[in-house]
């Protein structure tokens, strides 16, 4: 079996480290030795389900220690993990089922009514046992009980992560066992993590950024504590009851973590176990970093900048955050990243171009997306008139990020703005195409539409949508159908109705959300 997969760190941490706790959620607790063998127990019935090698294999449910059973039980077979957060809605579980061949899905009691919902013709099995007919983590715990092997290569695919795409629907992003283990070793290595480190399990498992979580705790033989965040109140208990060392978070979770009147909020002395907080997913404000340091007193703050291509790109050392608080930092270890214009010219200091990333951590593609992989993926030979190439096998790929960026002369990257439309809100990327497409779809009162966003530093960006039809809706019930059908993060928070729409000289079929967006900034924010 390869070295590059995540399967053998499970394996070693269980003979080093056996009795130690792998995972904590509340007053759950699972040792290396009990998540080895629940692993084994539901790898060796998925490979009894004699699926073709490379089957996908959906796990859609709320956050548990059976959760990560499941996630790590799929990566110890040939099988390929297909996350769904929970946030999703039936339809779009629907269209990510039909586009990767989904074979088999892992669910929750809650869950499995959705599921139910789309009529999935594939195997369904369950954490707790619901029906005779429905197979369980329960069952398959009590009977499955043979030894278990398997044999992972780290070049073979291991993970398909969906977001939002140019098209507008969503596209997923193949992952091969080998970038998991230099995922995790990377981060290992900068935030200097340890065996006596306790990592908060806040982050939804969907995207590479919460996977990375469990892969970290697998790799330096830590512990995991799940925690899903309802409240700032129990947020704050989890760190202090579960002694949590390290805080991967979201910008929008330092947001929500200070969304509490301060008199409620814990003291410095409190929060002192924490030593590192890690952000990415969105710009980090000015107010965040100065609530992170007045309560996380002892922590080193790690701002980073990470791409749908790849793994990661940047991080910004911690003793820098005060001197250039704007900057995404500098390349992490292992990756070469250039500024290049519209010519392939490297840009100098403080002008805006194209980042392109090279080196390590770079994933294998789009599914099922030709065009779109190879709008993203390029031959190094488009960084010929930067680097010398001579003797260079040009079949090398690098990541031509749509991100623009600047560097300043100390070589700090400082991240500008997307080369296309896409709205980035509370750590997603979502596709204002697919909002239209549903309010199109959904509600036949409105005639044209367009969605954009605004600047807010709490999220990111706020969406706005703008509608016309021959008579003006209730906001509320244009936002009861949304809800309906698209995720929560994807809710527009101001609808405006205008009698008509400007349109694009160019082209009247579009709208111009230029001159839409310009028009609400006048109206709405000066």
């Amino acid at each position: 079996m390869s070295i590059n997969c995540i399967r053998t760190l499970i394996e070693d941490a269980n003979v080093s480290n056996p009795n130690k706790n792998a995972l904590i959620f509340g007053n759950e607790k699972l040792t290396y030795n009990e998540l080895f063998t629940k692993v084994n127990q539901i790898a060796y019935y998925l490979s009894e389900l004699d699926l073709p090698k490379g089957s996908r294999i959906g796990v859609y449910s709320n956050k548990g220690i059976d959760q990560v059973v499941a996630i790590l039980a799929i990566l110890s077979t040939n099988y390929v993990l297909v996350p769904l957060t929970k946030l999703l809605k039936p339809e779009q579980v629907e269209y990510i089922i039909s586009d990767c061949d989904i074979k088999c899905i892992i669910t929750d009691k809650i869950k499995l009514e959705s599921i139910e919902e789309i009529k999935f013709d594939g195997h369904i099995i369950s954490y707790k046992t619901t029906h005779k007919d429905l197979p369980s983590f329960e069952e398959i715990y009590k009977y499955y009980n043979k030894p278990y092997t398997c044999d992972v290569n780290g070049h073979d695919n291991a993970v398909i992560t969906y977001s939002f795409g140019l098209s507008g629907k969503p596209n997923g992003i193949v992952i091969s066992h080998r970038n998991l283990i230099d995922s995790a070793r990377v981060v290992s290595q900068y935030l200097h993590l340890n065996e006596d480190d306790i990592i908060s399990g806040l982050l939804i498992f969907n995207l590479d950024y919460g996977l990375n979580q469990i892969f970290c705790s697998l790799y330096k033989r830590a512990t995991l504590a799940l925690h899903r965040f309802v409240l700032p109140n129990d947020f704050f208990n989890h760190i202090i009851n579960d002694k949590v060392t390290v805080l991967p978070l979201m910008p929008i979770n330092i947001s929500d973590m200070f969304d509490e009147d301060i008199h409620r909020l814990p003291s410095t002395e409190l929060l002192k176990n924490i030593r590192i907080i890690t952000s990415s997913g969105g710009n980090v404000t000015a107010k965040m970093i100065a609530d992170i340091e007045k309560y996380f007193a002892n922590a080193k703050f790690f701002s980073m900048h990470g791409l749908t291509e790849a793994f990661r790109s940047t991080y910004l050392d911690p003793a820098q955050l005060k001197i250039r608080p704007e900057s995404i930092g500098k390349a992490i270890p292992d990756v070469e990243l250039y500024v290049i214009d519209e010519n392939a010219n490297e840009c100098a200091p403080r002008i805006v171009g194209e980042l392109i990333h090279r080196g390590g951590y770079i994933y294998k593609g789009f599914w099922n997306a030709k065009e779109v992989t190879e709008q993203r993926f390029k031959s190094i030979d488009i960084l010929k008139n930067v680097i010398n190439l001579e003797g260079q096998l040009t079949d090398e790929i690098v990541v031509k990020t749509g991100d623009y960026v600047y560097k300043d002369e100390e070589g700090y990257f400082y991240f500008v703005s997307r080369h296309d439309d896409m709205i980035k809100t509370r750590g997603f990327r979502v596709s204002p195409f697919e909002i239209e497409s549903v309010v199109e779809r959904e509600i036949k009162e409105i005639e044209r539409c367009a969605v954009f966003s605004i600047e807010n530093k709490e999220i990111e960006e706020e969406i706005v949508l703008v509608y016309t039809g021959r008579n003006e809706l209730n906001s509320s019930e244009i936002l009861f159908e949304l809800k309906k059908h698209l995720a929560s993060y994807m809710i527009p928070s101001k609808i405006i109705y205008k009698k008509s729409l400007p349109l694009i000289p160019s082209d009247k079929n579009k709208i111009n959300k230029d001159e839409l967006k310009k028009e609400f900034i006048l109206k709405f924010i000066d």
